[in-house]
């Protein structure tokens, strides 16, 4: 099955800027406004406070709920514990930003500084470790199904994250290591995402497959595109600090591939020029365009997106399962090489 072409979203839902999600407006609402209570500044503290309706104020594209309320409008009902798995989830990718902000000294995340460039890396951390505890809280409140589910994708996160670190500078990291790194790092939350979604609109448990491999390949298309947006991406258009991928040698698809199209001496001619052309990102576009290598990151991308879609033969024709396919198209057409 193919995808379809890029939607261009600027007309579609504002609030989320992904036109898919039109369908799912209201309900959207709801689960900002779940995380809204769940942000409720804990004291009289300003500084505290501030903190914490600056993090309100910053909200970002809403994906991971959306596909939550998708996920269970294409399979049966939304219902409340959808808003509630929605906004649990939100929250814990809104505390992995502020993680991965200080881990890349980041200083602008959805168009504005981020907190460790305003309140510094201790204050990010905690408050990341803030949103965990509210996490923590609202779960009491889920079946343990839905708890365990839960759990095990935060602790893959972590795993994928540490991969990550451990992996920098591992000049020899082959394709299908990258891609467990970031199916763990980034996937496992959109599979789950979509896991959830139809569980809790008492699914079947071939929907519920089917849902999770939709979120899997689509996650990892993200990860893809969103490692790709770090090399050629335009940080007014993306609203978040790039480059951070090259700086702390972190490999990603593209120079994976870089260095698998040449030869050894030149293997170590590019690992001592890399550092230096994370300072001039035009020449490490032009390296890799050169070599063919953004545009083979993007068809991968592509690929799984394709793969992602695939997924979804089996359920019913419905407006979801089209906003489904729609989302899966956005996501892999975030970085358009030209």
């Amino acid at each position: 099955m193919q995808l379809p072409a890029h939607t261009d979203t600027s007309g579609g839902f504002r609030r989320s800027g992904i036109s898919a999600f039109r369908l799912i407006n209201d309900e959207l609402c709801r689960v900002k406004e779940s995380i809204a209570e769940q942000l409720v500044p804990p004291g009289q503290d300003e500084s505290i406070n501030r903190l914490v309706v600056y993090l309100n104020s910053c909200a970002g594209k809403m994906i991971r709920p959306g596909l939550v309320l998708l996920a269970g409008k294409a399979v049966g009902q939304i219902t409340d514990e959808h808003i509630h798995v929605a906004a649990i989830l939100e929250l814990i990718h809104n505390a992995t930003l502020l993680h991965d902000d200080v881990i890349d000294d980041g200083q602008k995340r959805r168009g504005v500084p981020t907190v460790n460039t305003l309140w510094g890396n201790e204050a990010a951390v905690l408050l990341g470790d803030f949103l965990l505890s509210r996490v923590f809280k609202m779960c009491a409140d889920l079946r343990p199904q839905v708890t365990k589910i839960i759990a095990a994708t935060a602790a893959r996160i972590c795993e994928g994250e540490l991969r990550q670190i451990v992996q920098k500078q591992n000049w020899q990291l082959s394709e299908s290591e990258y891609i467990d790194i970031i199916t763990e790092k980034s996937a496992a939350l959109f599979s789950s995402c979509c896991h959830l979604g139809g569980l809790l609109a008492g699914a079947s448990e071939v929907q519920i497959r089917s849902l999770s491999d939709f979120g899997l390949n689509t996650g990892i298309a993200f990860q893809i595109t969103d490692d790709l947006l770090d090399i050629i991406g335009d940080e007014g258009k993306t609203g978040k600090t790039l480059g951070s991928d090259v700086d702390k040698n972190k490999l990603t698809l593209a120079v994976i591939r870089l260095f698998d199209a040449v030869d050894e001496r030149e293997k170590r001619n590019l690992r001592s020029k890399l550092n230096a052309w994370g300072e001039n990102k035009k020449l490490l576009v032009e390296v890799l365009r050169s070599h063919g290598s953004l545009e083979y990151a993007h068809s991968r991308a592509r690929e799984f997106a394709t793969k992602a879609v695939g997924s979804l033969a089996n359920l019913k024709e419905s407006d979801a399962k089209d906003a489904l396919i729609e989302i899966a198209g956005f996501v892999a057409d975030r970085a358009v090489i030209s």
